[in-house]
This record gives structure tokens, C-alpha cells and sequence, in this order.
């Protein structure tokens, strides 16, 4: 495979890994220096906004303490598309764009909606030839969520 197609393919899986809520093995295609945020501009008041911010460490004690939470369990479908992918052989990096849709599928009847759209901007570390999360910040449009959801995108 081209590291184009790796690059392509982490992102794919990292998608299907959140999906199934297979946290183990999302947190294997990260680094161990990742981070992760969910950013949006607020128009209404002119501000950047983080609404999750952690590290990989905090991700895996997020991941750990779903279960306590009180959460809608609707599942989840992400529609990623890479649009972008710039490599830095120097850094032995890659940064890329992403689509990103989200569908919510509810339990009690199976009625599915358009839960959120934004992009996702990655940077993946490529050393070793095995590429591997390094950051990722999913930037929502969508802005209203609604409460217990707590996966993060």
C-alpha cells in the first residue's frame, strides 16, 4: 500500500472502531502522544469553543467511565470522507481534512437522523511506516447535540 492509502485507511478505521464501539481498538491506531478535541465556532457569540478536549490517557478513562453515565445508546454511523492529505516526510508526518456526517440511529423504533456534520483534522505521525494517530480535531457545524450522548465523535 501507498503511505497515501495507509493514511486513508487509519482514518476509515478509526471511523468503523468508534462505530462499534470498540475503544480498545480505536485507542490502538493512536499514538501515545494523541490528542483529541471537539471545537466549533459559536456565532452567536463570536468565540471558538472546546467541548472535549483530552490526551490518550484521558480518552481511555473517558472510554472507561461510559458505562456509569446515564446515556441514549442509539447507535452511531460516521460517514468520513478524506478529502485532503498533505505528508511531511521531514516531521514524518501527514495532516489531513475529512468529511464528517453522523447518522443517529434510535433503539426505540429505528428511526435514523442527521446527528452532526464538521470536519475532522488529522495529524498522523507516519514513523516506523506504521501510521498512528497523533491528533485529532473534530470540528463541528452542528452545534446542537442534545444531551446523553457521551461517544465522542
Amino acid at each position: 500500500m501507498t503511505p497515501k492509502q495507509l493514511i486513508d485507511e487509519l482514518i476509515y478505521r478509526s471511523s468503523l472502531a468508534m462505530d462499534s464501539k470498540d475503544f480498545t481498538g480505536f485507542l490502538d491506531l493512536c499514538d501515545p502522544a494523541f490528542r483529541y478535541a471537539i471545537t466549533a465556532y459559536i456565532p452567536e457569540i463570536r468565540k471558538e469553543m472546546t467541548w472535549l478536549e483530552h490526551d490518550k490517557d484521558g480518552m481511555k478513562v473517558l472510554f472507561d467511565n461510559l458505562p456509569r453515565h446515564n446515556s441514549d445508546h442509539s447507535s452511531l454511523s460516521r460517514h468520513v470522507t478524506v478529502y485532503t492529505v498533505e505528508q511531511d516526510e521531514a516531521k514524518q508526518q501527514a495532516k489531513t481534512i475529512s468529511a464528517l456526517q453522523v447518522f443517529k440511529t434510535t433503539l426505540d423504533g429505528g428511526e435514523t437522523e442527521l446527528f452532526a456534520v464538521g470536519k475532522i483534522y488529522d495529524t498522523i505521525s507516519m514513523k516506523g511506516g506504521n501510521p498512528k494517530l497523533l491528533d485529532r480535531n473534530v470540528r463541528l457545524d452542528t452545534r446542537m447535540l442534545g444531551i446523553g450522548y457521551h461517544i465522542p465523535l
